[in-house]
């Protein structure tokens, strides 16, 4: 199958877009257009956290669950919204914890492209969701999908960062070989969880430390 994916990508995950759970996953969306379902994000944007981030250029892994289900916010990059959409509330924690890790001023737009242009790979767990449905594409297919991208970054490249906030991302640890990669662990930004640990986790300040240790380029959070 020929999907519009950056280069580098395309290449170590050419054999998934030929399997029939690709081709399946893909008669899904289109029946869910011919239904005329509302699909977040928009179709050029469901591949953006790969776009953005190059396998070849790719330093740490952020893992989400499932895009925003409003109108507006999903583009493709997990916790991130586009410009001048308010900020959901884990985004605002995210923010809160990033000005309490490294001292960085709430910004205006919560479009985290800029750290995905640095090698930060922003995955979800689903690339798309059926607008105000949250998890309504969590069984299509995707999962196997981005579990074989973390299985394929875990196997092909060496001492990438992985992110992990809340029990369902500590959860793809499995797929990840821990001997050659790094693991940071937190509790979800959501409301929900913050307070049990995310907060206080100093995971941006980690992830650069690693980084200057291994004498890679720190991420301008």
């Amino acid at each position: 199958m020929n999907v519009q994916i950056e280069t580098s990508w395309k290449a170590v995950l050419q054999e998934e877009f030929d399997k029939v759970y690709f081709e399946q996953l893909v008669q899904f969306l289109k029946k869910e257009k011919q239904e005329e379902q509302i699909i977040y994000p928009e179709g050029s944007n469901i591949f953006n956290a790969f776009n953005q981030t190059p396998f070849d250029q790719l330093k740490v892994l952020l893992l989400g669950q499932d895009p925003y289900h409003g109108p507006g916010q999903a583009h493709g990059l997990c916790f991130s919204v586009q410009d001048g959409i308010k900020f959901p509330p884990s985004l605002q924690n995210i923010f809160k914890e990033l000005q309490d890790d490294v001292q960085k001023p709430i910004p205006a737009s919560g479009n985290l492209v800029h750290w995905a242009q640095q090698g930060v790979l922003m995955l979800n767990a689903s690339l798309t969701v059926r607008a105000n449905t949250p998890m309504s594409h969590s069984k299509i297919g995707w999962e196997i999908f981005t579990d074989r991208v973390i299985e394929i970054v875990s196997q092909k490249k060496e001492h990438v960062i992985f992110i992990l906030w809340g029990r369902f991302a500590q959860e793809k640890e499995r797929l990840i070989d821990t001997s050659k990669h790094e693991i940071l662990k937190a509790a979800h930004p959501s409301p929900f969880s913050a307070h049990q640990g995310f907060f206080g986790c100093k995971h941006f300040s980690q992830t650069n430390y690693i980084l200057k240790m291994l004498g890679k380029e720190e991420i301008v959070w």
